[in-house]
């Protein structure tokens, strides 16, 4: 018997790291992930992009205007001057970016972002941010450009959601207990809980300083996320609740800008 609950689960920063996207895949293939944001302007996308398609994840644009990490950085696609700092690439945090941000830069830079995925033949159900809301009036160009929604609260694109949830910031320990909870909890209703999965290693070690503030995204939350979206207990409830796994364009189909 359907039960009515509908869950989005999203997993963030594809194509950031080698690591994101074997996390990515790993969830999509072994876990509830159910869709992903991609970051068209990051080092990995294009393997990224291939494994979207080897495994057929539905994707969103993750469109991004910054870049946190000490030793992994992304410059704009455009080398707008008014997004970049003096090492050209992103700048460090929203409230710089904003501080900075042309919009006209800004929207052809988002733009140059979505063209790239549609150039591998893949259509974006739907469009978020990478940390936080940078320039939303260029969002809310972009979103019209291409007629596609946006996840987030705030725009006249935004899609509405019965609740939104994070998983990442929890601790580790109590993950996928609280991930458990979560789900039985889930009443009818299209939902949407964000991760951020990877696989655990060097390479996600190696991309900040330990003093640095997002320190505790580079791996830490990215290991929980992995483990406890791909425990078996997890999708026993899922299961056993009959909660149907979809994405934005299935759940929204129809929907318009």
């Amino acid at each position: 018997m359907a039960s009515g609950i509908e869950l989005v689960v999203q997993g963030d920063d594809f194509g950031m790291c080698h690591a994101v996207n074997t996390g990515v895949a790993e969830a999509f293939t072994n876990g509830i992930l159910s869709q992903a944001s991609t970051m068209v302007a990051c080092p990995w996308f294009d393997e990224a992009a291939a494994l979207a398609a080897e495994h057929d994840i539905p994707l969103g644009v993750h469109l991004t205007l910054t870049c946190e990490w000490d030793y992994l950085r992304w410059p704009p696609l455009t080398g707008g001057p008014s997004l970049a700092g003096p090492d050209r690439t992103f700048h460090r945090t929203v409230d710089e970016a904003r501080r900075t941000a042309d919009h006209d830069e800004a929207v052809a830079e988002l733009s140059a972002q979505v063209d790239r995925l549609l150039a591998t033949g893949r259509m974006p159900e739907y469009f978020d941010v990478h940390m936080g809301l940078v320039a939303p009036a260029a969002y809310a160009a972009v979103c019209a450009r291409y007629d596609v929604p946006f996840t987030y609260p705030g725009l006249d694109a935004s899609l509405t959601w019965t609740t939104i949830s994070s998983l990442s910031q929890r601790p580790n320990a109590t993950k996928t207990e609280w991930l458990l909870g979560y789900l039985d909890q889930l009443e009818p209703g299209v939902h949407l809980l964000v991760c951020h999965v990877a696989t655990p290693g060097e390479e996600l070690r190696s991309i900040t300083g330990p003093e640095s503030e997002p320190w505790l995204w580079a791996e830490e939350y990215r290991k929980g996320d992995l483990a406890a979206v791909t425990d078996p207990r997890v999708r026993d409830v899922v299961d056993s609740r009959s909660i149907l796994l979809t994405s934005v364009g299935r759940a929204f189909a129809g929907a318009k800008t």
